[in-house]
């Protein structure tokens, strides 16, 4: 090979070079992005997550305090029927 076919070929691979270099860096910014743009959503998701957990929380509280105070109005229920049922057989 000539010089100048030797210049010719490494200008060219260079050029090859930085192209794919440029092309690195683009596919480096959309996986970047991409990264990015699945965080967000993760987040948006866990603390929509979070929020139905207190939510569940909440109602889960409420309906076992529902249950304790009809467990005592049965037993007061069935306190009031003995009594009853004491009254009659005397």
């Amino acid at each position: 090979m000539s010089d100048r076919e030797d210049s010719f070929y490494w200008q060219k691979r260079v050029k090859e070079l930085e192209e794919k270099v440029e092309q690195l860096r683009l596919s480096r910014r959309v996986l970047m992005n991409l990264i990015e743009k699945i965080e967000k959503e993760r987040c948006i998701h866990l603390a929509r997550l979070e929020k139905e957990n207190r939510k569940l929380h909440s109602l889960n509280g409420r309906f076992a305090r529902s249950l304790l105070s009809k467990n005592i109005q049965i037993r007061e229920l069935e306190a009031k029927l003995q009594d009853y049922s004491r009254e009659d057989s005397l």
